[in-house]
């Protein structure tokens, strides 16, 4: 009794990308390390957390309805994260919050919390290998470096967490291990850049168990690979040096996963953008990886009504579409986000053409994507259990290598009573719908060490 009563409870919320999501794994195993108790935000607590995000507008209205709600009940609210940055923005709209601090942010939101609700006795933690995980404990993501080096012209990432600073490879295979010893199957790599990995460290070498490694994508990607059974990587850009990882791929080192945001086709609206891949021939790289990995899955976002759009970049858009043959594909309506340059660009498009050329996209994109999923039928994949089979029907869900969590689809598997999650089992694809894989468990589960 005396532990729970010297217990603080903090209420945690944790807004935005995955990126965002490590940033508050980290922060919420400080605080349960100094003695916290981490509760959601409906139940009552001393003092609220909003690791926010403030990329788009939407993003943006998310974070503040969230940090609305928390002052109305009486809470000290403390902010960080992306929206963080802004701390003059916010300070306007919220004079009473009690402290406000920018993206991966740690220490100075753990002081926070100890000034405005200080510990009755001084505890000292336990050092730990692995943090606090808000996924399940089959997967998790494993950030490589923090920023970017790009100036797009449609986004302020560099200005709310600042240039690429790319973790020690030792550093990242450290915490990579660790994960592993302690049930994770798959690592999700991620980063705003993955392929500058390592510039701004002059790709330095380090001693990883009496071997000399460079900080390099594909260095580190074969190294992960020789710890972990499933490696996918997000946030590509198609630069030269991803050829060297298409090889990985075919060759199993590696999940044959390429999570790539080309934003557009059009090469006057790549330029207006300041894309940094505007100059690569995709579709030429796009050909040479499958003829590599010819079971290489795409996926990808696009922009669609970017200032000074016309009729004839869409179609651009939509010719790239119908040869690259993606996989996936996310179409997102241009939105303004303060500070951004291409606020300052002419001919604003307008929000009812938005969303025609962002139907015209997913239209012809789903029929794309339905093809994709037809060479999958009778096949026998396997999969990766998410959610067992524990249920009346017997029905399980898990997801194949070609499908990362909460964005891809996930396969859904009949006779799978008594699987369980992070296994992975075989599972022949009997249909698809629109994004689903449907199909029945057969033979054992495969143990992957």
């Amino acid at each position: 009794m005396k532990e729970t009563l010297n217990k603080r409870r903090v209420s945690f919320v944790s807004l935005g990308c995955p990126k965002a999501l490590v940033d508050s794994e980290q922060i919420i195993t400080e605080l349960l390390d100094n003695g916290c108790d981490i509760v959601a935000a409906e139940e009552t607590s001393e003092v609220t957390v909003v690791n926010t995000c403030g990329f788009i507008d939407s993003a943006k209205a998310e974070s503040f309805a969230t940090i609305e709600q928390a002052l109305a009940e009486q809470r000290e609210v403390i902010v960080t994260g992306c929206l963080g940055a802004q701390r003059d923005v916010l300070l306007a709209r919220f004079p009473q919050l009690k402290f406000v601090s920018g993206p991966a942010d740690v220490a100075p939101v753990i002081a926070a919390v100890e000034h405005f609700v200080p510990a009755k006795r001084q505890t000292k933690p336990s050092p730990r290998e692995v943090r606090e995980r808000l996924t399940p404990a089959h997967y998790a993501y494993l950030k490589i470096s923090e920023g970017c080096n790009h100036t797009c012209s449609f986004c302020i990432i560099p200005d709310m967490r600042g240039k690429l600073r790319s973790r020690p490879i030792d550093s990242v295979l450290q915490e990579a291990s660790a994960l592993v010893e302690q049930g994770t199957r798959e690592l999700l790599v991620v980063a705003q850049d993955l392929s500058a990995y390592g510039v701004d460290l002059k790709y330095a070498s380090a001693d990883v168990d009496g071997e000399m490694l460079q900080a390099k994508l594909d260095v580190l990607c074969t190294a992960l690979g020789d710890i972990a059974p499933w490696v996918r990587l997000h946030y590509v850009y198609p630069y030269p040096s991803v050829d060297h990882l298409i090889p990985l791929m075919a060759e199993g080192k590696i999940l044959p996963y390429l999570d790539i945001p080309l934003q557009h086709a059009s090469p006057k609206i790549l330029k207006a953008m300041r894309r940094p891949a505007a100059a690569e021939r995709a579709l030429e790289r796009i050909k040479r990886w499958r003829e590599i990995c010819p079971e290489l899955a795409i996926r990808s976002t696009f922009i669609v009504g970017f200032p000074g759009e016309t009729a004839d970049d869409v179609g651009l858009l939509l010719d790239f579409l119908e040869e690259a043959q993606l996989d996936r594909v996310g179409c997102f309506t241009y939105s303004s986000v303060d500070g951004a340059r291409a606020n300052m660009l002419e001919n604003p498009v307008d929000e009812d053409d938005k969303l025609d050329r962002q139907e015209m996209v997913y239209e012809l994109q789903a029929n794309i994507s339905a093809a994709r999923l037809d060479r999958h039928i009778g096949q026998a994949l396997q999969v990766i259990i998410d959610e067992g089979g524990q249920n009346n029907e017997g029905i399980a869900i898990g997801r194949s290598k070609y499908d990362a969590p909460e964005i891809d689809g996930t396969v859904h598997i009949s006779g799978a009573a008594g699987l369980r999650p992070g296994e992975f089992v075989h599972v022949k694809i009997d249909s698809h719908d629109d994004h689903d894989l449907y199909g029945h468990w057969v033979g054992q589960p495969i143990h992957i060490n």
